[in-house]
């Protein structure tokens, strides 16, 4: 088993497979599962500096649609959830959700609340298209600051 996986992860690590790497580690990252892309990109970007631009959008992309993922996941449970709505926590999360609407999906990079409030917004029924938009602007805002700064700090 552990030279199965030291053969895929060196396969992945191929610069051929750098941005389909990034990718699914985007999009895994984004959903409700504990895990960080910015090491994927930082590497990739590093050992490809040309890839700066094409390795952002396509984490973008990943980790957003890993996000709209997880709005999905929400939208879908929202009767179970239900039943755990009545703290006095909750509702204040919920109503602070419900003021800014889709706009809290700009919110969706901050590591640990990131990927439920896009669970949370599907919960809530907030429209699709304009949480995926928010989502998407602050993913790619992270990324490119993450990434920037990270490759002005250790050149």
């Amino acid at each position: 088993m552990e030279i199965w996986l030291t053969q895929l992860l060196q396969w992945l690590a191929l610069p051929q497979h750098g941005l389909s790497t990034v990718f699914v580690v985007s999009f895994i990252s984004a959903t409700l599962l504990p895990m960080g892309s910015e090491p994927a990109v930082f590497g990739l970007v590093k050992l490809n500096p040309e890839l700066f631009w094409p390795a952002i959008v396509v984490a973008t992309t990943g980790n957003t649609l890993g996000g709209m993922l997880s709005w999905w996941m929400g939208w879908g449970t929202h009767q179970a959830v239900d039943r755990w709505r009545h703290s006095s926590t909750d509702q204040r999360a919920l109503k602070w959700l419900k003021a800014l609407g889709p706009k809290a999906c700009l919110l969706s990079w901050l590591p640990v609340v990131g990927d439920p409030i896009c669970a949370v917004a599907g919960w809530l029924r907030m429209p699709f298209w304009s949480c995926t938009l928010y989502m998407a602007l602050g993913k790619f805002g992270r990324y490119v600051v993450m990434t920037g700064g990270l490759l002005w700090f250790f050149p």
